[in-house]
């Protein structure tokens, strides 16, 4: 599962590659290490947009009828449309160049940049969610759907973000569970780079 996030290309090629204007967010500097509670870029399918990494579960209850009391950063694939959790989430995409996993003990943690092996684009499927923050403020939230690893991934970690392919976007966005469950499968093996990383901190449990 994504841990933290890099989008280093210009916002203007990513929304040149999606077919849309950059908007507001023509500026966007290069990111190399976005953690979950930053603004990330997300999107819709008609444009590109921030919302802030983690839906906080205000209101939320689990299949108990317990409240949901964790940051929803990452939501398993397998169960998203099933948990009563995430009912009444809506979907978008959050593209990046790549991510960081990492392995080893606490004090002695390697980090792992995974990117795609040609450069470009990884899209990964995610859910959205309006935070209603004191004050009358609404956020815009997503967290980003993870499945199983491939043989690439599981050597540093037991999951991995659930990436689609460019032209599965709108499936995605605008298709019912049964259409797009099939797209959240583990990338195919071959075509991830994964190498050491320096430089970047290591954050969680």
């Amino acid at each position: 599962m994504p841990g933290r996030l890099f989008l280093t290309t210009p916002l203007a090629a990513l929304a040149e590659e999606l077919g849309v204007p950059p908007g507001a967010l023509a500026d966007e500097p290069p990111r190399a290490n976005i953690s979950p509670g930053q603004q990330i870029v997300t999107f819709n399918g008609t444009g590109l947009a921030h919302m802030r990494w983690g839906i906080i579960p205000v209101g939320r209850v689990n299949a108990r009828g317990r409240p949901v009391m964790e940051t929803l950063i990452n939501a398993r694939s397998e169960t998203v449309f099933d948990k009563s959790a995430f009912a009444g989430t809506g979907r978008a995409v959050v593209p990046v160049n790549g991510w960081y996993e990492w392995t080893g003990e606490k004090r002695r943690k390697t980090a792992w940049r995974i990117a795609p092996k040609d450069g470009g684009y990884l899209y990964f499927a995610a859910i959205t969610d309006l935070w209603q923050a004191p004050g009358g403020l609404q956020v815009p939230q997503v967290a980003t759907l993870t499945c199983p690893p491939n043989a690439d991934v599981a050597p540093v970690h037991h999951r991995m973000g659930a990436l689609l392919e460019r032209e599965m976007i709108g499936t995605w966005l605008t298709g019912d569970a049964q259409d797009v469950k099939p797209l959240l499968q583990p990338w195919p093996e071959g075509r991830l780079l994964i190498e050491k990383a320096s430089g970047v901190d290591w954050t969680g449990p």
